[in-house]
Formats: C-alpha cells, structure tokens, sequence
C-alpha cells in the first residue's frame, strides 16, 4: 500500500481531552411517543430504537444554548486540564458536522470565544463522523514538523433541529415505511461536545503519545449515509456491510505493516449502534470487555462520539496502557489511531 495509508508520529501527545454532556435527556420511549401517529398508520412497532439499535436515551442542549457554546465550554476544560494557556495555542480545528450557516467557519466563534490569539490557525475540518480522528492526526504532523507547539480540537454536535424535522415528516399522511426505515438512523443522534490539547510529547513527560496507525477510504459508498441541515438519509445494512469491509481490510493490512492490535488495553470506537458494535467486535475478534459502550445514553453524537467516549474512559487509563482508537465516518472514511497512555 502506498501513500498515507500507514502513519507515524515522533513528537505528538495528547494532553487532555474532555467532553460536554447536553443537559436534556431525550429518552426513546418519547420519541416514539413523538412518532405514534406514523407508527400506529404503519404498523411499525414502538421501542426499535432501543431493541433494534440499543439506544435509550441520547441529549439536547438546553433552550438558549448551540452546539458551537458546548465546544467552545469543552475547549476550556481541555485548556484548563492540560495547564496550557490560551495564548499558547498555534492551531484550531473544529471537526463539528453540525453548523447554522456555510460560511464563516464555526471554529472562529470557538476560536473568539476561548481567546486564542490571532497567531492561532483556525478552521473547520469536515470528513462526517471521522472528523475529530482526522483533526489529530493533522495536528501531531504539525506539531512533529516544528510548526506549532500546542493545537486545540473541538467538536460540538446538535440533533434536535435534524430529529424535530423528522418527526414532522415521518408523521405525514403519505409518509412509508421505506421513509421511516431510510430516516431511523437520524432518531439515533445525540448532541453533545469534546475537545482534546495535542502538544509536544518532549515538553511533557507522562503525557500519552499518539504513536500513529492507519487510514482507508472507501468513497464508492459515498451515497449510502447523505445528510443536510433538514434530514439525514442512510441505506443501514449497505452502510454496515461497507464499513465492516473497510475496516477489516484496514486492520489486516495494518497488521501486515508492522502493527499489532490484537492486545490492545482499550478499543475506543464510534459510536453508532449494538449491530455496528458487535460486528466490529466479531469481525476482528476484539475482547469484548475492552470495547466501552456509550451509545446507549448519548447516542451517536457524529465527530464528538469517540472522544467523548474517550475522555470517559481516561478516568480509569493507567500509564503505559495501549489504547486504539477506531472511527469511521460515512463516505465511507475510516482511521485507526493508537495512543500510549
């Protein structure tokens, strides 16, 4: 395999990474509430949402607050747990989905409303749910080649506004049960907000090294998962069945440049779903006990979902632990990245 597909870091550390947790819980049994007049006319039964893809509950923000406040709230706690200033800052990237106008960019109202200075690059990076994993690894080459020594990488999510709209259309007269079918994963959505400090491993001993991994594209999916500010529209078994290919090839070729996964301490993957799940965990015989689960709480908060996750289980990480980091966003894009806690 040539180009980027295998990728090392030198220099590169996490710092910190934190998440925000939207305050309004929006459990499933209420939105089949929401849809009982499409349900009733379809003969679709209540409680898929939890049977069929494992999702209780997932967030909203409270009245008053956007998604960009919840990221710009998870960057401050990421400053403030890595002990680096604003001013010290040499790169934002924003790798939120979500966005209320195509341009100016959401990271310059994070990147105002934190402080940086002027000096700090700033932008969006959008590759679906990948973005966050990918704003990484942007970010450690930056930081090995000399460029910067610190970078900020945030991730704010909404899916009230996408969900409302749903319900609306899946409640009208003509809708089908093709349309609730292509739509369902949008009702699996969740808001929330992450950020993580990346800096150089050389200036701060006991800092957990992002040590590298590999990416594969898959972009003759690229119509299998669509989404726009009004809906998302998604072929599930299609874009499980490519997903599941992508990501076993990358594995194995992987595994046949020098890596070695099959020990890892932690397997920190998107979150999606139980079928998404428990195929990945069979597919390349993970240890199920080292897959953490947050999807049925917060649902599937797009680029936010694995840090968030992440930042979870840093609470109980010890130093030295291997920890591999599995996105994959639609496209179909995927990246594995490990991390030396």
């Amino acid at each position: 395999m040539t180009g980027n597909f295998n990728f090392q870091h030198s220099n590169s550390a996490i710092l910190s990474v934190n998440s925000v947790e939207a305050p309004v819980v929006m459990s499933s049994t209420e939105f089949d509430e929401r849809l009982e007049p499409s349900l009733k006319r379809l003969r679709l039964s209540k409680r898929m949402l939890e049977r069929v893809a494992g999702v209780s509950e997932r967030r909203w923000w409270a009245p008053g607050t956007a998604f960009d406040d919840g990221a710009t709230e998870a960057g401050a706690k990421a400053l403030a747990e890595a002990g680096v200033e604003a001013s010290e800052i040499g790169l934002l990237i924003n790798t939120s989905v979500t966005r209320r106008n195509l341009e100016p960019s959401v990271a310059v109202k994070i990147h105002n409303g934190l402080g940086l200075p002027s000096s700090a690059m700033n932008f969006d990076l959008a590759n679906a749910c990948l973005g966050f994993v990918n704003g990484m690894t942007l970010a450690s080459n930056m930081i090995d080649s000399g460029q910067i020594n610190y970078a900020l990488i945030v991730a704010g999510e909404d899916s009230q506004g996408v969900q409302e709209a749903t319900f609306e259309r899946l409640n009208r007269p003509d809708s089908t049960r093709d349309d609730y079918l292509r739509e369902f994963a949008t009702l699996t959505l969740g808001s929330g907000a992450a950020a993580a400090v990346i800096g150089r491993a050389d200036r701060h001993p006991g800092s957990h090294r992002i040590l590298g991994g590999v990416s594969r594209a898959g972009t003759q999916h690229h119509e299998l998962c669509v989404g726009g500010i009004d809906g998302m529209y998604t072929d599930t078994k299609g874009l499980l069945d490519g997903g599941l290919e992508l990501v076993v090839d990358a594995w194995h070729e992987a595994h046949g440049n020098g890596w070695d996964w099959s020990g890892m301490d932690r397997y920190v993957t998107h979150q999606v779903s139980n079928s998404y799940t428990n195929a990945i965990i069979k597919a390349v015989d993970l240890d199920r006990k080292k897959v953490p689960i947050t999807f049925p709480n917060w649902g599937n908060v797009g680029p936010a979902s694995l840090p968030m996750t992440l930042a979870q289980e840093s609470r109980s990480l010890n130093p030295g632990d291997r920890v591999l980091c599995m996105g994959v966003g639609s496209g179909l894009n995927t990246t594995m990245m490990e991390i030396a806690w």
